[in-house]
């Protein structure tokens, strides 16, 4: 017996080493957590700042583009911890030095941008607040309900809707990360990566890798200069180089030599890229051919490019029951995992009838069974609260501000309407942040479509039902997205042992930052583009007519579709659902090659052109990957980085050259064998 006892001792001695090994706060046993205060610093302040202005060029343009938009976290954390270490190193050997970079400041810088560049997106600038614009109603079948954008309605607008999600679920952080254990990937990753920044070994290998992301950086900035000398109209340059064919270059299947695209194909997953090329292939190389026989039959002839009565009908409002029909059965599906979650975590742990708020303590019984990681991170996640009262009081006074001033931004947009939404808010935030934290996907865009539909049939077409939908899409939007970010931020600190305070402040001048910063890089782009969102241009927003037309749909039904139209909506709307159904019977193992609705719809109506270059971007880190695995998985992210910062923060410069009336000196046009002869034979005359 007493034998027995003592392997059980040794057996429990060898598993706390084991525990030891594995122990990642073990690393920082010896670094004291700074208080929160001096978590938010100066420098880091003015770091998120710079690169705040950074990734908003690179979310807009890609928002303006392609409407998809990779997670820019791995570059937030690894340009901070560049930027900062670089600072201190400097001020070290000028013996100026007062605080060390900690993991937590880290933390800050990210969560600042990440905030900050959100807000580009969640803002709507390619999608419902560029929708609401005269330029998109030109292309839409009501041309009258409109509201162009003006720098100073947009801040105010974002001023009011921005910051009510980061107050609806501060109370239930404690629910969300300690009692129920939501993983929260993308949090969980970022939080990994700041800790690894911050040891010897991945100092290291941050060195390295931002020393690739700044070569990267260079080669795609002064790549993207370069071409912009043979673009003097459109149609002109690289961008127009027939590299499949010219018969192929008329229907979008070109290589545009878009570094930024090729650096989005190495982020985003396989299956995306494939699934967006498919949806190419379908559309502009099946689809659109064999409708455009059918001018003169199912829709009028010689209708103009953007008219929806034609061609152009089934392109937009086909691409809009695929990702309706997607994002119908993933909002159903997440709403499912969240009560069944739910549900089964109630259960097991036995709760008591009032769920626990954020000011409690855990039972010491829990404390027990943690590892000491754990014990570490719950002490200091619960050390510095922010009270419940501050955010349901913060939350009913934005919320009053907001029911006063959004009806004298959007007339058509009633007190009554938003204060429904604001009332049903709270409860789709925490749905949208629990799913993220079990799949890590935000359907903050699914929820805004709600409200799109719901808000606008309730308004009427003869109330202005469009731009209400359109406006009660962004306030829902913002509200569901804020909050899933911040838990996201709050999962990220909790490793890292950042105290929620820090978080929530960070999140909340992260927020400030972006809702002056997006509008501003917007504007630039408003202004330096004229065709900005018009089909042919270089940026088509496609988001924009398509939450247009979603509006108009809600509001004035079926009646404007061409012939037939309908029924190919119905069988795309049910083709989205069963291929999804299908995805997930099959599990990921048999499921991973399915394509994705919601990808293959982008394409369908800007054509393939940037798919092909996104999967140019997925086969060179395939070969990479089974030439060096390793390298690959440390150095890939920054090397995509690197194209994606370079090109996107090209915008700007080229933005201001297009606002100070300078234009590219050479047009680099491609012509066929019959025109090239006909253009030599009138120049010759």
């Amino acid at each position: 017996m007493a034998e027995n006892g003592n392997r059980g001792l040794d057996n429990i001695g060898e598993e706390e080493e084991e525990e030891e090994e594995g122990s990642v706060e073990r690393v920082f046993m010896k670094q004291e957590v700074p208080p929160w205060r001096k978590q938010v610093t100066l420098r880091a302040l003015a770091v998120s700042f710079v690169l705040s202005v950074l990734f908003s060029f690179i979310v807009m343009k890609l928002n303006l583009t392609t409407g998809i938009i990779p997670s820019l976290n791995v570059s937030a954390g690894l340009l901070g911890f560049f930027f900062v270490k670089s600072w201190s190193k400097l001020l070290e050997k000028s013996g100026m030095l007062k605080q060390t970079f900690t993991r937590q400041e880290n933390t800050v810088i990210q969560t600042c941008v990440v905030a900050s560049s959100g807000i580009a997106f969640s803002g709507g600038f390619g999608g419902y607040l560029f929708g609401m614009s005269e330029r998109v109603a030109k292309q839409a079948s009501d041309k009258s309900d409109f509201k162009n954008p003006a720098l100073g309605w947009i801040i105010g607008f974002l001023f009011v809707v921005s910051f009510l999600g980061l107050f609806s679920v501060v109370p239930l952080r404690k629910i969300m990360i300690i009692d129920f254990k939501l993983t929260y990937p993308s949090g969980t990753a970022t939080a990994h990566l700041i800790n690894s920044f911050h040891t010897p070994q991945g100092a290291k290998l941050a060195k390295k890798q931002v020393k690739a992301l700044g070569k990267f950086f260079t080669l795609s900035f002064s790549w993207a200069f370069f071409q912009w000398f043979y673009t003097a109209t459109d149609q002109c340059g690289f961008q127009a180089f027939p590299s499949l064919g010219l018969k192929a270059y008329n229907y979008r299947f070109f290589f545009d030599f878009s570094a930024i695209y090729i650096g989005v194909g190495m982020i985003c997953p396989y299956i995306i890229n494939i699934s967006l090329l498919l949806g190419g292939i379908l559309s502009w190389g099946v689809m659109w051919p064999l409708l455009e026989k059918k001018e003169g039959h199912w829709y009028p002839p010689n209708l103009t490019d953007t008219d929806l009565n034609g061609l152009q009908g089934y392109k937009v409002f086909i691409a809009i029951a695929l990702i309706l029909g997607d994002g119908l059965y993933n909002l159903l599906k997440v709403l499912g995992f969240t009560l069944i979650g739910l549900y089964n975590q109630i259960q097991t742990k036995q709760r008591e009838s009032v769920l626990p708020v954020a000011d409690q303590n855990p039972s010491s019984t829990t404390q027990t069974q943690l590892s000491n990681d754990d014990r570490r991170r719950i002490e200091s996640f619960l050390k510095d609260q922010i009270p419940t009262y501050f955010a349901v009081g913060g939350y009913v006074a934005i919320s009053a501000v907001s029911i006063v001033t959004l009806p004298h931004i959007f007339p058509q947009l009633k007190w009554y309407y938003i204060l429904v939404i604001y009332l049903i808010a709270p409860s789709l935030a925490f749905c949208n942040a629990y799913g993220a934290g079990l799949t890590d996907w935000s359907l903050a865009s699914g929820y805004g479509k709600l409200a799109i539909f719901t808000i606008g049939a309730w308004a009427g077409a003869s109330h202005g039902g469009v731009l209400a939908g359109l406006a009660a899409c962004g306030v829902m939007m913002n509200i569901v997205s804020t909050a899933s970010d911040l838990m996201q931020d709050f999962k990220t600190g909790y490793l890292t042992l950042s105290s929620p305070r820090s978080m929530f402040v960070s999140q909340v001048i992260g927020t400030t930052m972006g809702c002056v910063i997006a509008p501003c890089v917007f504007w630039i782009f408003y202004k330096a583009f004229d065709d900005l969102g018009t089909p042919t241009s270089e940026y088509p927003a496609p988001y924009a007519i398509m939450y247009r037309n979603m509006a108009e749909l809600g509001v004035e039904g079926f009646s404007s579709l061409p012939r037939h139209c309908l029924l190919l909506c119905y069988v795309f709307f049910g083709s989205a659902i069963v291929i999804n159904l299908v995805k997930d019977l099959v599990g990921k193992k048999r499921g991973w090659f399915i394509p994705l609705p919601m990808a293959m719809a982008i394409p369908f109506y800007i054509g393939p052109y940037f798919a092909i270059d996104m999967c140019v971007g997925s086969l060179i880190l395939f070969v990479w990957e089974r030439i060096n695995k390793a390298k690959a998985d440390d150095f890939g992210p920054a090397v995509a980085s690197g194209l994606i910062c370079g090109d996107g923060i090209w915008t700007l410069p080229a933005s201001i050259l297009a606002l100070a009336g300078v234009n590219p000196p050479i047009c680099m046009k491609f012509l066929s064998r019959t025109t090239n002869s006909r253009v030599d034979a009138f120049l010759g005359s």
